[in-house]
C-alpha cells in the first residue's frame, strides 16, 4: 500500500496565494535595497539589519493577515477603528508621555504612539463615509468628510508632530479628492490654505518656524540649524552620475549627515548609487504607485475603490516628502523613506496599507457592488 504526500510547496500554495504578485514583487525589491543601504548606513550602529529583518518578518506578517481580511470586513471596522484612534489621540493630550518636549506617546505597559493608527484609519472611515453617502455628493457631504479629517489632524498637529500630521492629513485628502471633488472647491481651499499661513505661522512651535526658515534658506546659518540639510544636500549632489559605491560614502560615514539610518537614509543612498540608483528607486517607486492604481481602477465598489487610490497616494507622499526634505525641496517633517528607512512602526504600517490593497485585488469579484 503506497502513501501519497502532498508535496511541501502544493500544501503551502495557498498561504501564499493571497499576496498579489507585482506589488508582492515591486515590495521585496524595495526592502533589498533598504536592507543594502541600511548596512552601509548603519555601518556604526550594529545590530541595525538583524533589527530591521525582525521589523520586515513582522510586517509581512500584518500584510499577510490583511490580505486575508476582506474589504466588506474592514468596511465593518471603518467606525469603530477611527473612534478607537480619536479616543487614544485625544488620551495622549490628557495624559500622554512627554519626550524630548512632544507629548506624542500612550504608556500602556509599552509606549505606544496612536497617531499611527490614524494614517489608515483616516482613509477608512472617509471611503466608508462617502460609501455611506452614496450619490448624494454636495457641500455637506464634503464639509462632514472635512470635519472628519480635521479632529485627528489636529490633535496630531498639537502634540507636535508635523510629520504624521502632514501624512493622515494627505490620506484623508486623497479620499475627498478622488471623491469627486470640485475643482473649484480645489481652487478655493488652496486659496484659503495660503489665506491663513499667517495664523498657521503663529501658531508653530519655535523649532518648526526653524525649520521653514532653514529650508527657506540653510546658508543662512551654514553651521548651525542649517548645517545638516546643507550636508545632506551636499551626499545626494556627490553622488554624480553612478555613486562612490557601496559602503564608500563619506558624508554618512563621517557623520556629518544626521539620522543616517532613518530619515537621511536617502542621503547615504544617493551618495553611494548616485543618479543612476536615483533613477532605478524612482521607477521602483513609481511600479508600486501604478500597481496600486490598478487595484484602485478595477475596485468594485466607491469603498475599495477610494481606500486602495488613498492608500497608494500615501506611498507617494511618504517618498516625496521624504526625498525632498533630504534634498532640499521641502522642510524637514520627519518622514522616513517607505520600506528603506530603518524602524519598526512605519513599516508596519506600509505592510498593513499593502495588505489591504492585496485584499482588496483578492476579493474584488466578490465585494458586492
Amino acid at each position: 500500500m503506497s502513501i501519497h504526500k502532498t508535496p511541501l510547496l502544493t500544501r503551502l500554495k495557498p498561504y501564499f496565494t493571497v499576496f498579489d504578485g507585482p506589488l508582492a514583487l515591486f515590495v521585496f525589491l524595495l526592502l533589498s535595497t533598504g536592507l543594502i543601504t541600511l548596512y552601509s548606513a548603519g555601518i556604526d550602529f550594529p545590530g541595525r539589519v538583524e533589527a530591521q529583518l525582525r521589523n520586515i518578518a513582522l510586517a509581512f506578517f500584518i500584510m499577510w493577515i490583511a490580505a486575508n481580511i476582506p474589504p466588506q470586513t474592514l468596511q465593518r471596522m471603518a467606525v469603530p477603528i477611527y473612534t478607537f484612534g480619536v479616543t487614544l489621540l485625544i488620551a495622549v493630550a490628557v495624559f500622554g508621555v512627554v519626550k524630548k518636549g512632544a507629548r506624542r506617546w500612550l504608556y500602556v505597559g509599552v509606549d505606544i504612539q496612536p497617531s499611527e493608527i490614524m494614517k489608515i484609519a483616516m482613509p477608512l472611515m472617509l471611503a466608508w463615509y462617502f460609501q455611506y453617502r452614496g450619490s448624494v455628493q454636495n457641500w455637506k457631504t464634503f464639509a462632514v468628510a472635512a470635519v472628519l479629517l480635521a479632529v485627528p489632524v489636529g490633535l496630531i498637529a498639537k502634540q507636535p508632530d508635523l510629520g504624521t500630521a502632514t501624512l493622515v492629513l494627505a490620506a484623508g485628502f486623497y479620499v475627498i479628492f478622488l471623491a469627486g471633488l470640485a475643482w473649484k472647491a480645489l481652487a478655493a481651499l488652496f486659496i484659503a490654505g495660503a489665506a491663513s499661513l499667517p495664523i498657521i505661522w503663529s501658531l508653530l512651535h519655535d523649532f518648526q518656524r526653524n525649520r521653514v526658515l532653514t529650508f527657506i534658506d540653510p546658508s543662512h546659518d551654514p553651521l548651525g540649524k542649517g548645517f545638516h540639510i546643507i550636508q545632506s544636500m551636499i551626499a545626494v549632489g556627490s553622488g554624480g552620475l553612478s555613486g562612490k559605491g557601496w559602503l564608500k560614502g563619506t558624508q554618512a560615514h563621517l557623520e556629518f549627515v544626521p539620522e543616517t539610518t532613518t530619515d537621511f537614509i536617502f542621503s547615504v543612498y544617493s551618495e553611494e548609487f548616485g543618479l543612476v540608483g536615483n533613477l532605478i528607486l524612482v521607477i521602483l517607486y513609481s511600479l508600486l504607485i501604478g500597481r496600486g492604481m490598478i487595484i484602485a481602477a478595477n475596485a468594485p465598489n466607491a469603498f475599495t475603490r477610494l481606500l486602495a487610490g488613498a492608500i497608494t497616494m500615501i506611498f507617494f507622499t511618504y517618498a516625496f516628502i521624504n526625498m525632498g526634505m533630504v534634498s532640499g525641496l521641502v522642510p524637514v517633517v520627519g518622514v522616513p523613506l517607505p520600506f528603506i528607512s530603518y524602524g519598526g512602526t512605519a513599516l508596519i504600517t506600509l505592510g498593513l496599507g499593502t495588505g489591504i490593497l492585496m485584499s482588496i485585488q483578492r476579493h474584488r469579484k466578490l465585494v458586492q457592488t
